[in-house]
Formats: structure tokens, C-alpha cells, sequence
């Protein structure tokens, strides 16, 4: 007579609780490197705006001091 193996029955609970706990253990390294290029992504993009705001307000300063291009003088 063959004996059965015993069938494990696991709650969605405990299965959700577990598939969090492995995926939190096996990546604190990398979260925290994902967090890292959060932060200089998000600076990258502000010195980028702040740049491009730069740019046109200096645009915008030459243009109300020089109204029309400068011709050139004739010899």
C-alpha cells in the first residue's frame, strides 16, 4: 500500500504575506540604488530647468535691448 504525501494547503494571505517578505528581503540593495538615481534624476531635472529658465530670460533681456539685428556698417 502506498502512503500519500501529505498536501499543504496555503491561504492567499499567507501566500501574499510571503511573496512581500522574499521580495522586501531580496532587494534592499537595490531599492536603495533605485532611490539614489530618484534623487539625482530629480536634480539633474531641476538644474536642467533652471538652466533652460536661464537661457530665456536672457533671450528675452537682449531682444527688449536690442530690438531689431544690428546691420552691418559699409565700408
Amino acid at each position: 500500500m502506498q502512503t500519500k504525501t501529505p498536501i499543504k494547503v496555503i491561504k492567499r494571505e499567507e501566500r501574499n504575506r510571503l511573496e512581500n517578505s522574499t521580495e522586501t528581503a531580496a532587494n534592499p540593495k537595490r531599492s536603495a540604488q533605485e532611490a539614489a538615481r530618484d534623487m539625482v534624476a530629480t536634480v539633474s531635472n531641476w538644474v536642467n530647468e533652471f538652466q533652460q529658465k536661464r537661457r530665456t530670460e536672457t533671450k528675452q533681456a537682449i531682444k527688449s535691448l536690442f530690438p531689431e539685428p544690428p546691420q552691418p556698417s559699409r565700408v
